[in-house]
């Protein structure tokens, strides 16, 4: 209120200065935004960003699973056709002697593995071709990544130690037993002891197809790991 000249009062008005409000910060994608604290939000990331890598892995996993598969079953091929009849001399007699491979407990035993190997290597085979054919990832998530890796171990592990049984009554039977007379049972019966030695060659070389399979399953599980955000 004012007095103005006649005496009257009179309204006087005053203007305030508008304060401007600072405005809302930009919205921020969180699938966009990089550093240190944001990272991918799903292992999608690698296949978008490595098209060129994953064609070439699933054609190592396939090429894997053939290999793994062949090796096998020549394996077990060559270790169920080993039998021969011969003599041996001991004490100066002439003794037959005839030797198969069901005669070994080791022998049996890397024959199931080996069985049970050309089954796991067929079955994956099969998934990745047919995968393959549908242009679709040949693992398609991570807790089948998680089974096949743990089965190859399983399977790597247990061609490992068939392998090594084998071996080792193999090579008694090339070197024969320290302070008797038994002889090199493996002079008589080469066939038989070289069948053996091919077969075991196979069964340690699916072995490490084997691993190399789950190298391969590894190096997937490193690239789509789900990120923590911290």
């Amino acid at each position: 209120m004012a007095m103005n000249e006649g005496g009257k009062l009179g309204e006087v008005g005053v203007q305030l200065p508008t304060a401007k409000l600072p405005s809302p910060p930009p919205a921020v994608e969180m699938g966009t935004m990089s550093g240190p604290l944001v990272a991918p939000t799903s292992s999608s990331s690698f296949r978008r960003g490595d098209r060129k890598v994953l064609p070439m892995m699933d054609a190592c996993h396939a090429a894997l699973r053939l290999l793994c598969l062949l090796t096998s079953m020549i394996a077990i091929c060559l270790m169920v056709t080993a039998k021969e009849a011969s003599t041996v001399s001991l004490y100066g007699f002439q003794l037959p002697v005839y030797s198969k491979w069901s005669f070994a407990d080791s022998f049996e035993y890397l024959v199931g593995v080996s069985g049970a190997v050309v089954a796991h290597s067929l079955l994956q085979l099969l998934l990745s071709l047919l995968r393959i054919r549908r242009k679709a990832p040949v693992i398609p998530t991570r807790r089948y990544a998680w089974l096949i890796f743990f089965g190859d171990q399983v399977f790597a592990y247990a061609m490992m130690s068939g392998g090594s049984a084998a071996a080792g009554v193999t090579n008694l039977n090339r070197t024969g037993i320290q302070h008797t007379a038994l002889p090199n049972f493996c002079k008589p019966l080469h066939r038989f002891c070289d069948r053996v030695a091919a077969s075991i060659t196979f069964a340690i070389f699916s072995c490490f197809l084997l691993a190399a399979s789950a190298v391969l399953d590894v190096i997937w599980l490193s690239n789509s790991s789900t990120p923590v955000l911290l």
